[in-house]
C-alpha cells in the first residue's frame, strides 16, 4: 500500500520534471485553455510510459519545488473528461494529499496516469490542439509527434523503485490517526473505522441530528494508510454510513431563492474494500435540482449581470445590492440548472472580480462551480 504523501516527496526529491513526472503550480480545467493543456500532458505521459504509472504533482512552485498547495478538488468524474477527448485514454486518478504545513482546505493534487499500452491521441479539437494529435514527453516538455510513433518502455524500473520507497507502515498509519484526531481536528467530533484489518478511514465534523438522521458539517474524511483526503468541505452537509466492507458518504447542497432554501442530495460515494489489499471508489450523482418560474429567474439573472457590470466599472453597490451579491453564486447556479446556459460563462468571469472584492462570496462561487462541474461531467 503506497503512502501518497511519501510518493509526492519522493517524486520531488528524485529529479526535476521528466518523462514520467510533471509538476504544476495549478491547473484550470474549467476553461478551454487549461483543459487543453491538461489533456496534452495526460496524453504525453501515457504515451511515454506504456508500462508504468506516471504522475502530475499540483501545488508546487516550479523554481524551488516549494509545496504551496491548491484547493481541495473532489471531481470524481475527471475520467469522463479524459474519455471524452482522448482515443485510447489512460486510467486517471486525481487524489488530494494533505501536508501538515498547508492551511486548512489546501492540499497537494496528485494525478496518476496509467496507460492502456496503446497510442493515446486527441479525439477532437480543443483550444489550439487539433484532433488526431499525438504527444510524447521529451525531457520535461510535452511535444507533438507526427511520425515514428512507437511506445517505448524507459521508466518502469525507476518508477517501481520510487513507489517501493513510498510504501506505508504501521508507524505512519498510527501517527496519521493520532494527528488527525488529536491535533488537526481536536475541536470536532472525530472517529475512525478499520476495514479488512488493513484500511483506516478517519472522519471529523460538526454533528447535527434531524429526526433519526445524523448530518456532518465542516467535514474532513481521510484514508490514513495512503494519506489521501477523500472529502473536505466547510459548507455542505454529509451523511456517513459504513459496513464491514464499505464506507459511504452522501453529500447535500443547500439551494433556494430568498428564504426558501433546502438541502438537496448531490452525490453518493462508496468505497468498497477488498481482502486483497485493494479498494474501489464508486460515485453516483443523485442530484435532482429545483426548478423555478422562468420569469422570476430572468429577473434574478439580469440583476446578477447588473451587479457584475457595476463591480467591473468600479461603481459602489448599495445595501440591497450587497445582499443580492451574497446570493449571486447560488442564484447563478440555479439559473444554469434551469437551462440558462450562459450562466456558466458569467460565473467564470465573476471569479477574478469577486476574489478582489469579497473572499466569502468568492469561496461560495467556487463551491457553486464545483457542483456545476460535477453535473457537467456526469452528463
Amino acid at each position: 500500500m503506497i503512502n501518497k504523501r511519501l510518493l509526492v516527496k519522493n517524486l520531488l526529491a528524485h529529479n526535476d520534471e521528466n518523462s514520467f513526472y510533471d509538476k504544476k503550480r495549478f491547473i484550470n480545467i474549467g476553461e478551454k485553455e487549461g483543459k487543453g493543456k491538461f489533456l496534452k500532458h495526460v496524453c504525453a505521459l501515457a504515451n511515454s510510459n506504456p508500462k508504468n504509472n506516471s504522475f502530475i504533482v499540483i501545488g508546487v512552485e516550479d523554481e524551488d519545488n516549494k509545496i504551496v498547495g491548491v484547493d481541495f478538488f473532489d471531481d470524481s468524474k475527471i475520467q469522463n473528461l479524459v474519455n471524452a477527448y482522448l482515443d485510447n485514454p489512460p486510467l486517471i486518478a486525481y487524489e488530494n494529499i494533505p501536508f501538515p504545513h498547508l492551511p486548512e482546505g489546501k492540499v497537494v493534487g496528485l494525478v496518476t496516469v496509467s496507460s492502456n499500452g496503446k497510442v493515446c491521441s486527441l479525439r477532437k479539437n480543443i483550444w489550439k490542439y487539433y484532433g488526431g494529435s499525438v504527444f510524447f514527453r521529451e525531457g520535461s516538455i510535452s511535444l507533438p509527434k507526427a511520425y515514428d510513433i512507437e511506445l517505448i518502455d524507459n521508466n518502469s524500473e525507476t518508477v517501481a523503485t520510487i513507489e517501493k520507497h513510498a510504501k506505508n507502515n504501521i508507524e505512519l498509519t498510527l501517527d496519521g490517526v493520532i494527528d488527525f484526531i488529536n491535533n488537526r481536528h481536536k475541536d470536532l467530533e472525530s472517529n475512525y473505522k478499520v476495514f479488512k484489518e488493513q484500511f483506516v478511514v478517519c472522519w471529523a465534523g460538526n454533528i447535527k441530528k434531524v429526526k433519526e438522521e445524523t448530518y456532518f458539517s465542516r467535514v474532513d474524511i481521510e484514508l490514513i494508510n495512503e494519506q489521501v483526503k477523500l472529502f473536505y468541505s466547510t459548507l455542505d452537509e454529509v451523511t456517513i454510513t459504513y459496513t464491514n466492507d464499505s464506507f459511504t458518504t452522501t453529500e447535500y447542497v443547500q439551494l433556494g431563492l430568498g428564504n426558501k432554501v433546502k438541502y438537496y442530495p448531490l452525490e453518493e460515494v462508496t468505497i468498497t474494500f477488498n481482502d486483497n489489499g485493494k479498494y474501489a471508489i464508486k460515485s453516483t450523482l443523485i442530484f435532482n435540482p429545483p426548478q423555478y418560474n422562468k420569469e422570476d429567474l430572468h429577473h434574478i439573472y439580469n440583476t446578477n449581470n447588473t451587479l457584475l457590470s457595476k463591480i467591473k466599472k468600479g461603481i459602489g453597490l448599495k445595501g440591497s445590492e450587497l445582499e443580492d451579491l451574497k446570493q449571486l453564486p447560488a442564484t447563478f447556479l440555479i439559473c444554469y440548472l434551469n437551462n440558462f446556459e450562459e450562466a456558466k460563462e458569467k460565473m467564470d468571469k465573476a471569479r477574478p472580480l469577486l476574489k478582489k472584492m469579497d473572499r466569502k462570496i468568492y469561496n461560495d462561487l467556487k463551491a457553486s462551480l464545483r457542483i456545476l462541474r460535477k453535473v457537467q461531467y456526469n452528463n
